[in-house]
């Protein structure tokens, strides 16, 4: 018989934190707030009657029981993901039509789907790309990516992160005859639009870059198409950093200013309220989710502090 069992919520948020040694850290993996993470910590204290964090110099760090009970603990939450995850293997089966937008699909999705393959043999994936970032699903979709605030009728919707803009460019044009060193050196290049001219205008206020003209450079319906143009050295786009993630990666896009846009827009992983407990749903969450945790310390790197008033 097995008895005085901590709550599970109170230990994962343990394990994050003293994984990271940062409660912020923390929070941001687990998609709650501070707050919220100290107040686990503090119950699971008093659940085990130990200090299981200490600060030194501003510095968090685990106690001599907290890094006793990290070390116990980490191995065992890693146990029971992947049983659980076996378990869910098992019944997850048939066809997932998962619906989203080409650029999307290309930047995220397409690169990790035969991890999910692999991992879900049973489960037949079948991807549906639509030009439409929100929205009602159609009768044949059973999960859709959507970009927005989160709040749509009928649907499940759960935050992947933060999303920011940042300006990327080739890396060619941080040299020549007009380096790309401050954002008023933009005035030198032309401004890749995605959608609309409103999001280069903003950044470019926030920035404090006056001598820049939003106005004026070529307006793209697709942001792969803008981001596919700075590749080529034909301006400077202002990315999303899930869709400019793998060309940063791989160089043939920098980021030439530490300044970023946080957008009050994110990408969310949406389903039908109805389909909550549906075995295939449930698999793809629980993927997408770990995945999107497992990527959360490159998006902290990619991201500079942003700027005040940074929401769009």
């Amino acid at each position: 018989m097995i008895n005085k069992l901590p709550p599970l919520n109170a230990v994962k948020t343990f394990e994050a934190a003293a994984r990271h040694l940062s409660f912020t850290r923390a929070a941001e993996e687990l998609f709650v707030t501070q707050a919220a993470v100290s107040h686990q910590i503090k119950a699971l204290e008093s659940f085990l009657g130990v200090r299981l964090f200490r600060r030194a110099h501003r510095t968090l760090l685990l106690t001599e029981e907290g890094q006793s009970y990290f070390q116990t603990v980490s191995p065992l939450l890693r146990a029971l993901s992947e049983a659980t995850d076996r378990m869910m293997a098992m019944r997850a089966s048939g066809a997932l039509t998962v619906s989203l937008t080409p650029s999307f699909a290309i930047s995220w999705l397409v690169p990790r789907l035969s991890e999910f393959s692999a991992k879900y043999p049973e489960i037949d994936v079948r991807i549906k790309a639509v030009d439409k970032e929100s929205g009602p699903l159609d009768d044949d979709v059973d999960v859709a990516f959507f970009y927005g605030r989160g709040r749509w009728p009928g649907l499940e919707s759960c935050k992947l992160h933060s999303e920011y803009r940042i300006p990327v460019c080739a890396p060619q044009l941080l040299q020549g005859t007009h380096p790309l060193k401050t954002p008023n050196d933009l005035q030198y290049y032309s401004l890749l639009h995605d959608g609309s001219r409103q999001d280069w205008k903003r950044w470019l206020r926030q920035a404090s870059a006056k001598h820049v003209n939003a106005n004026v450079g070529p307006i793209f319906s697709h942001s792969t198409m803008a981001l596919q143009a700075a590749i080529l050295g034909q301006g400077v786009a202002l990315g999303h950093t899930t869709l400019a993630r793998p060309d940063i990666e791989s160089g043939r896009l920098v980021v030439p200013f530490k300044t970023a846009m946080l957008s009050r827009d994110s990408y969310f992983l949406v389903f039908p309220d109805e389909d909550v407990d549906n075995p295939k749903v449930v698999a793809f969450k629980a993927w997408v989710m770990e995945r999107v945790m497992k990527e959360q310390n490159y998006l902290v790197g990619i991201q500079p502090e942003p700027m005040d008033g940074s929401y769009e």
